[in-house]
Order: C-alpha cells, then sequence, then structure tokens
C-alpha cells in the first residue's frame, strides 16, 4: 500500500477526535521540535519537526522501533535534555528541566539495590513531599506500594523480586510523586507475556482512578491498541517525525478476549501494522543473492554417512515422513532449593513430528518451553522418557541440531563471514575451501548480510547478530532447527523482518523446526501446528492446534486471513484459562 493512500485511509477513519476528549484542555504541546546528537561531520539529527498536541487526561501510545528516537522523545518532555530548537509547552509554559510534575518509568529498572521495596519508594516521597509529617509520607507511601500488589514484598529487596515486581516499584516510585503526567518508555518490553498483560491492566487501572494524562513508548500494536486513546507512529530516523494519528474508537473497559471479535480493533491493528512494515521495510533486495549457488553438499552428521562417503546432497522426496521426530514420555526433575526433595518440572512431554515440519511450543514463563528445547539440543541432561531424531536417541549435544538462542553466542573479535564458516568446516570437512566459501556467503547473504560479510560480531546490532546466528544454524544443514525464542529480544519491526527471513530461508530448505515463543502471532505465522503447554510445575502439552493456512506466509496476508483470528482466539483462550488455573 503507498503511504499516499494509506494516509488518505487514515485520515477517513481514525484522524477525527474522539468526542470526550475534544473539549478538554491541552496539557502538552511539541511546536516543531529538532534534536540531533554530536558535532561537526559526526551529527545526526534525530528528530525533526515534532509536533503534537496531548490532551490532559488522554493515554497515548507512541509507537517507535530501535533508532527511531523515542526514548530521546521521552527524554525531552521529561526535561532531561533540551531541544535544539523548536519547544515543548506544559500548560503554555516552555518545559526548562525535570520536574516532579513528570513520572518517568524506563525500561530498565533504576532501584536503589540496597533499599527494599517500601524504601524505594520512600526516597521519592521524602524528597518531594518534605513539609508532611513523617506519617502522612509513610502512608503516602504504603498507598502507592500497595495500589501496584507489592504489599507482601514490602521489606524485599530488588534482588529478590521478579523482573515484573521490579517494574512496579518503578510505577509506584513515579505515581507516588504524584505527577501530572506519566511517561512510560517501554517499561514492559522486557517482561513475559503473561506479567506484561496484567502490568498493562494495573497501569490502565492506574490511569483511570489517578485521571493522569500517559504517554506510553512500546513497539507492541496490540499493547497500544489495548491501552491507548490515540496511536501514533514515529517514523524511522534520521530526521524522525510523526506518522498520522490511529484514534482507538474502542469502548473501554477493553477486554482481550472480546477485542478478537471486535472489527474496529482489527481494522485499527492491521492498519497500524501495514503503515509501520511499509515505513520500515527495507525496499531493496540485496542484489548478489542471486550470484551466490549453494554447493550441492551434505554435511557429514548424515545417519548413512560412514556407509556411503559421497558428499552429493541426498534429495528430500522423504519430506513428511512420519515419526522423524519423537518425544516419548520425556520428563525432566531438579532438586529444590533446599536440597531435601525434588520438582518435575516437565511431566510427560508426548509429541511426534513429522519431516520438513515447523512446530511451534507456546505457553506462559516457567511452564517448561526452554526446558524441553534444551534436552532436545543435547544441552540439558533427560530425567525420564526419551528423544528420537532420525530413528537415533538423544543424548548429547552435536552439529545434525541447529541452536539458535535468544542472545546469538558468536565470537564478537570474528567477523560474520567467520563465525559462521567456523561450524560449516566442522560438517562439511570432504567440500572444498571455495565450496564451504559459497555456503556461508549464501546464508548470510540471504539473512540480508551480504554486504556486512566482513564486520565484526561487536560492531553489529542485536538484530543483525540474531540474523548471524540464524544464517549459522542453517548453514549447518542440520536435521532439527531449534529456536528458543530468538527474536524476543528484538523491537517488533525488527522481528517483523527476521521472522519473514526465518520464514524465506526455511521455504528453500523445509528442516525441521521448533521454535519457543511467547508471541501469539509469531507462533500461528510460522508454524505448521502450535503445541500449548499447560503451567509448571508438571507441565505437558494441554492442547495442539493444527494451522491450516497457505504457504509461502506473511505478516500482510496472516491479518486479511478470515481464519487467522479463529487460530488466536484458540490460543489466547488456552492461555487464558491457564492463567487463571495458576
Amino acid at each position: 500500500m503507498a503511504t499516499a493512500n494509506l494516509k488518505l485511509i487514515v485520515n477517513e477513519s481514525y484522524i477525527e477526535p474522539m468526542p470526550e476528549l475534544s473539549s478538554q484542555t491541552t496539557l502538552v504541546e511539541f511546536k516543531n521540535v529538532c534534536k540531533s546528537y554530536g558535532e561537526g561531520n559526526q551529527r545526526a539529527s534525530i528528530l525533526k519537526d515534532i509536533n503534537l498536541e496531548i490532551k490532559e487526561g488522554e493515554f497515548i501510545a507512541i509507537v517507535g522501533f530501535s533508532g527511531s528516537g523515542k526514548t530521546t522523545l521521552i527524554s525531552l518532555l521529561a526535561g532531561l535534555i533540551r531541544p535544539d530548537s523548536g519547544e515543548i509547552l506544559k500548560n503554555g509554559i516552555p518545559i526548562q528541566g525535570p520536574g516532579p510534575d513528570r513520572g518517568v518509568v524506563f525500561q530498565n529498572y533504576s532501584l536503589m539495590p540496597w533499599l527494599t521495596v517500601y524504601d524505594n519508594v520512600a526516597l521519592a516521597v521524602d524528597q518531594i513531599f518534605k513539609d508532611w509529617s513523617a506519617d502522612q509520607r509513610k502512608a503516602h507511601t504504603e498507598k502507592y506500594v500497595k495500589m501496584v500488589n507489592l504489599s507482601a514484598a514490602m521489606q524485599k529487596r530488588p534482588a529478590e523480586l521478579s523482573g515484573g515486581m521490579r517494574q512496579r516499584v518503578n510505577v509506584a516510585r513515579a505515581l507516588a510523586a504524584n505527577p501530572d503526567i506519566l511517561l512510560l518508555d517501554e517499561p514492559l518490553s522486557a517482561l513475559d507475556a503473561l506479567t506484561r498483560g496484567n502490568l498493562q491492566d494495573e497501569i490502565l487501572q492506574i490511569w483511570d482512578n489517578e485521571k493522569k494524562t500517559v504517554i506510553l513508548i512500546t513497539n507492541d500494536v496490540d499493547e497500544a491498541v489495548y491501552m491507548a486513546d490515540r496511536v501514533i507512529p514515529l517514523n524511522p530516523g534520521p530526521d524522525a517525525t510523526f506518522g498520522p494519528d490511529f484514534q482507538v474508537n474502542i469502548e473501554r473497559p477493553r477486554d482481550r478476549t472480546a477485542l478478537n471479535h471486535n472489527p474496529e480493533f482489527k481494522r485499527l491493528r492491521a492498519d497500524i501494522t501495514k503503515y509501520l512494515m511499509d515505513i520500515g521495510m527495507k525496499k531493496t533486495q540485496e542484489t548478489s543473492t542471486d550470484k551466490i549457488v549453494l554447493p550441492n553438499v551434505r554435511p557429514n552428521t548424515s545417519n548413512d554417512w560412514n556407509l556411503d562417503t559421497s558428499s552429493l546432497k541426498p534429495s528430500q522426496d522423504d519430506l513428511g515422513k512420519p515419526r522423524y521426530l519423537e518425544f516419548s514420555q520425556l520428563s525432566k526433575i531438579y532438586p529444590t532449593p533446599d536440597g531435601n526433595s525434588t520438582i518435575k518440572v516437565v511431566d510427560g512431554f508426548d509429541l511426534m513430528m513429522k519431516k520438513g515440519e515447523f512446530i511451534s511450543i507456546i505457553g506462559h514463563s516457567g511452564c517448561g518451553k526452554s526446558t524441553v528445547l534444551s534436552m532436545t539440543a543435547g544441552l540439558n541432561s533427560i530425567s525420564e522418557g526419551g528423544i528420537i531424531l532420525d530413528n537415533r536417541e538423544i543424548d548429547n549435544a552435536g552439529p545434525d541440531r541447529g541452536v539458535v538462542f535468544q542472545a546469538p553466542s558468536l565470537f564478537p573479535w570474528l567477523t560474520a563471514f567467520q563465525n559462521v564458516t567456523l561450524g560449516v568446516d566442522k560438517v562439511y570437512p570432504h567440500a572444498s575451501k571455495s565450496e564451504r566459501d559459497d555456503i556461508v556467503e549464501y546464508y548470510l547473504t540471504r539473512v540480508g548480510l551480504g554486504d556486512s560479510l566482513h564486520k565484526k560480531a561487536a560492531d553489529m546490532s542485536n538484530g543483525m547478530r540474531q540474523r548471524v546466528g540464524i544464517a549459522r544454524a542453517f548453514a549447518l544443514s542440520p536435521k532439527l532447527l531449534l529456536l528458543d525464542e530468538p527474536f524476543g529480544m528484538l523491537d517488533s519491526l525488527t522481528r517483523w523482518e527476521l521472522q519473514e527471513v526465518l520464514m524465506e530461508v526455511w521455504e528453500r530448505t523445509h528442516v525441521t523446526a521448533i521454535i519457543v515463543t511467547h508471541d501469539v502471532d509469531e507462533a500461528i505465522l510460522l508454524a505448521d501446528r502450535v503445541v500449548m503447554m499447560t503451567n509448571g510445575p508438571h507441565a505437558k502439552i494441554g492442547k495442539i492446534q493444527n494451522i491450516d493456512l497457505p504457504r509461502p506466509r506473511s505478516r500482510k496476508a496472516l491479518l486479511e486471513h478470515d481464519d487467522y483470528y479463529n487460530y488466536r482466539e484458540s490460543i489466547l483462550t488456552f492461555l487464558t484459562e491457564c492463567d487463571h488455573a495458576h
């Protein structure tokens, strides 16, 4: 969709102001704000001509991606940095510096590790409300600790808390300062889906009760639409500017399950996603892609390697072969921290996979998804049961299984080419050096690194390093590809790009694959079947959803397919029931 046409649709459908906000006072206004960093030839323009009006009591979501300037935007509004030109007004008065009228919650947990939950929040209260009595300050601190459901953890220190609990402390501390505006800079992005959903609801309840104005920076379209009155894209920089407003005319309170049937939610979700993909995706393909031909050699991990040492790769005419990978009553038992007993984390995981099948495993944090994957990779011992891959039992790690973790373990001093070559040399010792080089270059080019072959891993972004990890796994020509939340640390746009890369390369190889994810859309997009696990301990398979969607797939086509929301509801319903049973 062309940008001009997209803007026309947006203007017709969503730009009209919401009636309940139109009569309210403008609280914040950006007027032609520009911000750059660096000097001389190193000067980089981050934000350019930023204009925005925010009404009192409004909940705004700004959808931005890595490098788009979203944290710069929040820091400007918080008064932590100053614009190069233009001005930011609050109640018509220019913002000159930080103040307690603007509470900020960043992605990282900036807590004092030696202080308790109560003391971390009291630190802000004692500083801002010095004129209050000790009893008043104590009651105020306790009110906000209780508001974020941390009464039972009031005397615990940050090291004793989960990530979600630490972020709750941050929210409580920001709110306890009694700000007019709450600034949330991707506060939930590092959390698992269940914790993230619970905190979303808590923030919404606080917003409704406290009548705050909230500005949320997020890279999650669902989160933006679920929480906000308006969703505004921040177009990628340099010279980042705002895209068109997407008005969220969906009645509150909003129910996640009900939204799945809401035509306005579906339309908004599709339009925002398409807009972001259109402005963010690279428009050009690597011209060198077709110059490298993948050599017709096979790895030395084939079952019949010792019997037939021909280096020619066998045909894939056995795709769909049943029981290619079999999990039989697979269980994992760990000792408890006190060492006096044991706990069964995974209990009787049973599954059979065909050759060439792609499976997604999904479930709440702690359900044993990654434990199953690590046992399959041979990185974690099996307590009970067994795993059979291509008629051989798995009892240790091996190059016949390619693994991509959330953070790829690359050698930072080596280039992308050298990192991939390390594995290729091991599994293709019989191939010539030029053949091995072609294998490495072919897969690095396929994942969009054709112009970064000789760039060191230390100089790469997280997204680029993850591309190297994917290329390395495919280059080994494994029997089984194992992906453990490979895109979990990446922003949405990079994640979408790499999902497309993964699907494109998988279509060429049809390697048997398993991905562990907590992202429902990712699970549906990639897989032939979605395997849903019950909560741990004693986690097992609770439900399997067949995904009968045509391949090759794309995110845009997925959002328009009639069955997509039915699959989505099936999985969300299961996860919700597990949550309630937890």
